[in-house]
């Protein structure tokens, strides 16, 4: 495969895994705000991760298919394959979006972190965006460490947010 084909998908698989890792951690957050059960952390976070997906990848074929239409007009000759984008899209979005996740799977089998899985999930998901944010950075011809900084930020704040909604909500129903 060429090198410009293979970075064909780049933008979609970048955007969607810092899309998964941050609604799913912010997920996470909201769930650990609201001080619900592990269980429920899981279950809401894979309901996440593949609805979410699944749209983002929807509406990512959606809009090159609409873009190749317009392109056509034009004559042009370079098309996205909208099938392929929405594959790396999805693809990207589960596989990133998983991270925030692992630690709560991994409290099912080794009870012995599941005092401190949240942590590990905020850890994980850090790192996870600093990669992503430092690649996004490469694709949109930017500084990678600014990148990956405001990813983190962005990531972050999210999540944030999410934990606060969480507790308050916890806090006006409970």
């Amino acid at each position: 495969m060429k090198k410009s084909t293979e970075r064909k998908y780049l933008p979609e698989f970048v955007f969607g895994a810092i899309d998964g890792a941050v609604t799913t951690f912010a997920v996470v957050a909201g769930a650990m705000g609201a001080s619900l059960s592990p269980l429920i952390i899981l279950i809401l976070g894979f309901a996440n991760l593949f609805a979410d997906g699944f749209s983002m990848a929807m509406s990512d074929y959606l809009s090159i298919k609409s873009e190749n239409q317009i392109q056509k007009s034009y004559r042009h000759k370079h098309f996205k394959n909208p099938r392929k984008a929405a594959f790396v899209t999805f693809f990207a979005f589960v596989i990133v979006g998983l991270i925030p996740l692992i630690s709560f799977v991994i409290a099912l089998f080794a009870p012995f972190i599941d005092n401190h899985k949240f942590i590990y999930s905020m850890i994980l998901t850090g790192i996870s965006f600093l990669v992503i944010g430092s690649v996004k950075g490469e694709v949109v011809g930017k500084e990678k460490v600014h990148s990956a900084i405001e990813t983190f930020i962005v990531g972050t704040l999210a999540a944030l947010i999410a934990f606060v909604v969480g507790y308050v909500v916890r806090g006006i129903v409970v």
